[in-house]
Formats: structure tokens, C-alpha cells, sequence
């Protein structure tokens, strides 16, 4: 990877930097990954080549070991296989980092919104009794996993096939980033981005966002997706936490909209993946699944609009970053996955993401939010409303030195709205059709 320019890190004292991971703890992982990937870390294949029955037998050992045995599985109308797994044996569990770790069930109490008494976080009781069924297409067979039990989406053969290998699939590239300046010489994709950032003065220990949600048309081999960014760190060994709603037929198999998580340590390198396909992020809800289908998607019409509440917040008790999914505590990841983010976060991001591969050497048609230009406006546009960060204090508080970043305004562009005086902002409507003759040849 060439090409690097890195941007001075604001120092902090509460930045994790200086907290290297124990040298026994490197080792077990070093062992671990060369375990998980060394059976077929040869093996390259696209969906241009049949695969051989060496690479199809290495496949199902792969398979047969990140998918585990199931106490019941349940098959959803758009053809995911929920597994019912014994919450102590879920994948997580696999990484050595989480050995004899403790779930999380009980979630704490969530940041107070400063200077609204009115609506501080609820309750733990009260928060107990929100239920996230009806929310996923898989919800519609009318099964439910079992006490004791978490839904874990089954991996397939045909979705490891699509990747261009078993080590990159599940996985991001390298990231240009444009806070950071960072530039991949040997990155083939190509990432377009339309983002606001918020790079406050303190330290950040949670982030939340009301996000649109749609339905872009993506090519086959791309993807398009709506997000927040937590992260630390620099641009070769950034931490970062990533959660939205994306569409990606190259990963899933199809151009549904659906719920993903992310994390990396090192900057898309070797750590981390989406969802489960590798373990560290650990499901506690019995209804939500990450990866799994939304049932409801935004269309054009101020009255047909449908968005997902993301929280993502830091437990001041055990330090573990928790997934909140319209007030459902999803699940979470352990701080020992990290070095920067074990600690705190210092930027967050909030927007909208492609993957641009020019693949008949113009644009992509690739659409971006809803596919629609923001002066669109509600009802067309797609939008982030509400942008919150958690300061040290875990107070909920308006994103400060907020900046914009749009790769190619002519394909997608940015509209930032800040207002004093409207609860709903900070917000903005993004997104756009990608490719046109005229302006994004």
C-alpha cells in the first residue's frame, strides 16, 4: 500500500496510543488468523471461474467453522438462513482477545441529551421492553430464536464465491479518506464519499444519528452506503467503528437494504470485517441481526419516509462500545479489540459512501442515499438528521468544528443545515445518480 499521507494527531491524555496489546495476546492472535486463513490463503476464484473441488472443500471447512451449530434456524422470505446460536458459542467467542470474556446483557443507562432533563436516557427497565420485531425482513416467517439464544445470519458457499478471495471476504478495502489525505496507489476500487465530519476540541465517546433509509440501484460489483464513522487513530493503523445500512450484491447476493456493523485496528489491513464474517462484535439481541434484510426502505413521497435511530456509545463501567438500533441495545464491541478506540474516539463522520470501479470505463451508475441530488430536498433527497456526539461528561451534545467533504459533486454532493434554533439539526441531505453524459461522464 503506497502512498500514505498521514495528518498530524491531535495528542490527548486520554488517547490510547501509548497502550500497546500484550505480547502474549499478539501472539494467540498472530496464531489465530494464520489458522483461520491459512487453509485456503491460497485459494483465489471469481464468479468467471468454477470452482475446483479442492476449493469448494476448503470452503466448507471455512464455513464449518464460522458458522455455528444451530439450537433452531429459520429461513427468511428473501432466502437468509437465520441461525439460532447459543449466545456463549457465537463467533466473537472465536478471537482469542475475548477469551473468558463476560456478555454484556444489561445495558446501562444511555448518555443524558444536556440541557433536556425531560429526555435523559430511560430507564434500563423501560429500555428492556422495546422490541425490534418487525423491523427485518426475516421477521416475517414468524419465528423467533430461543431464550438463551442470538440470530446470527448463515454464511454460504455462494457468498464466499463472490469475493475475490476467502482473505478478502467480509472485508473493506484500504480507505481513502478525506479527512485524513489518504491515498491507496495500489487500490483498484474506487471509493466516492459525501460526509460531514466533526472533529471536536475533547475527546468523543459516542455518536448518534437519525438516518434515511433507501434503496439506491448499485452495479453488481459495487456497493452503496449510508454510515457513521467512529475513529481514531492515524491513516496506516486507524481504528474505526462503522455502522449504517448498505447495499452490496457482491457480499449478501442480492440489492436488498441491510443493516451492517464494521471495525478494523489497523486500517482495513488485517483486522477486522462486516458483521460476523470474522469475530469480535458481540451479539446480545434476540431480533436485530446485523446483515440481515430492513423491511422497510424510504420511496419518493414525504409520506412514505422510513429512518434507523444509530447510537453508538462507550460504557463508562467496562468500556465497551455499544450498537444501540432504535433504542435496541444490538450488541457491541469489547475495547480490547483496539489500541486508539480502546480508550475514546476523536472523529466521527456521518454520510454516504460508493464504490466507483468504472467498470465500462466511465462513471458508475451507482446511486448514492436515494439517487436523488440533495436540493431535492425531503420526500426525494435522502438525509442524516439529528448529528449528536458524547462528550467526557456522557453528555448527548451538538457535533462541534464540523467541516464537509464531497469527492465529486457533479455525481454526489451535500447539503449541511445548522440552526441554533431547530432540535433537528445538525442535518443534511446527500446523495446523487452517479454517472451522467454532462456532469459525471
Amino acid at each position: 500500500m503506497g502512498g500514505l499521507l498521514q495528518r498530524n494527531r491531535r495528542c490527548s491524555s486520554s488517547s490510547s496510543s501509548d497502550i500497546p496489546l500484550p505480547l502474549f495476546l499478539v501472539f494467540f492472535l498472530a496464531i489465530f488468523l494464520e489458522r483461520s486463513l491459512g487453509v485456503v490463503s491460497a485459494l483465489e476464484y471469481s464468479k468467471d471461474k468454477q470452482p475446483s473441488s479442492l476449493t469448494l472443500e476448503n470452503i466448507q471447512k471455512y464455513l464449518s467453522n464460522i458458522n455455528k451449530p444451530a439450537v433452531l434456524s429459520i429461513e427468511s422470505p428473501d432466502g437468509d438462513i437465520i441461525d439460532c446460536i447459543d449466545k456463549w458459542k457465537q463467533r466473537a467467542f472465536d478471537n482469542p482477545l475475548l477469551k473468558n470474556h463476560t456478555i454484556q446483557m444489561l445495558p446501562p443507562d444511555m448518555p443524558r441529551v444536556k440541557g433536556d432533563e425531560n429526555n435523559s436516557s430511560r430507564k434500563n427497565e423501560e429500555r428492556g421492553e422495546i422490541s425490534g420485531w418487525g423491523k427485518q425482513v426475516w421477521h416475517q416467517n414468524g419465528t423467533r430464536c430461543p431464550k438463551g439464544t442470538v440470530p446470527i445470519r448463515r454464511i454460504k458457499v455462494d457468498d464466499v464465491l463472490r469475493a475475490q478471495s476467502l482473505h478478502d471476504f467480509g472485508r473493506k478495502q484500504p480507505r481513502k479518506d478525506p479527512f485524513f489525505n489518504v491515498t491507496v496507489d495500489d487500490d483498484p476500487n474506487t471509493h466516492e464519499y459525501a460526509i460531514v465530519n466533526s472533529n471536536p476540541e475533547f475527546v468523543v465517546f459516542g455518536a448518534s444519528a437519525r438516518i434515511n433509509v433507501w434503496n439506491p440501484f448499485t452495479e453488481e460489483q459495487e456497493m452503496s452506503i449510508a454510515q457513521i464513522w467512529f475513529i481514531a487513530g492515524d491513516a496506516i493503523d486507524l481504528n474505526s467503528i462503522e455502522v449504517g445500512w448498505q447495499v452490496y450484491p457482491r457480499l449478501y447476493g442480492d440489492s436488498g437494504t441491510r443493516l451492517f456493523v464494521y471495525w478494523t485496528a489497523d486500517g482495513y489491513q488485517s483486522t477486522g470485517c462486516y458483521n460476523f464474517e470474522c469475530p469480535g462484535f458481540v451479539q446480545v439481541d434476540q431480533t436485530i441481526v446485523p446483515g440481515a434484510t430492513l423491511l422497510q426502505s424510504s420511496s419518493p413521497d414525504p409520506s412514505q419516509q422510513y429512518e434507523a435511530y444509530v447510537k453508538i456509545y462507550k460504557d463508562s463501567t467496562n468500556g465497551n462500545w455499544l450498537l444501540t438500533y432504535d433504542g435496541i441495545q444490538v450488541g457491541y464491541w469489547p475495547p480490547i479489540l483496539f489500541t486508539y478506540l480502546r480508550e475514546s474516539a476523536e472523529i466521527v463522520q456521518w454520510g454516504g459512501e460508493v464504490v466507483n470501479l468504472q467498470l465500462d470505463g466511465s462513471h458508475t451508475i451507482t446511486q448514492m442515499g436515494s439517487g436523488e441530488f440533495p436540493q431535492e430536498r425531503y420526500g426525494k433527497a435522502a438525509f442524516f438528521r439529528q448529528l449528536r456526539v458524547v462528550d467526557e461528561n456522557d453528555d448527548e451534545v451538538l457535533p462541534s468544528q464540523i467541516s464537509v467533504d464531497v469527492d465529486h459533486p457533479n455525481c454526489y454532493n451535500l447539503d449541511l443545515q445548522v440552526s441554533d434554533n431547530d432540535e433537528e439539526s445538525p442535518f443534511f441531505f446527500y446523495g446523487g445518480p452517479g454517472f451522467s453524459t454532462i456532469l459525471c461522464p
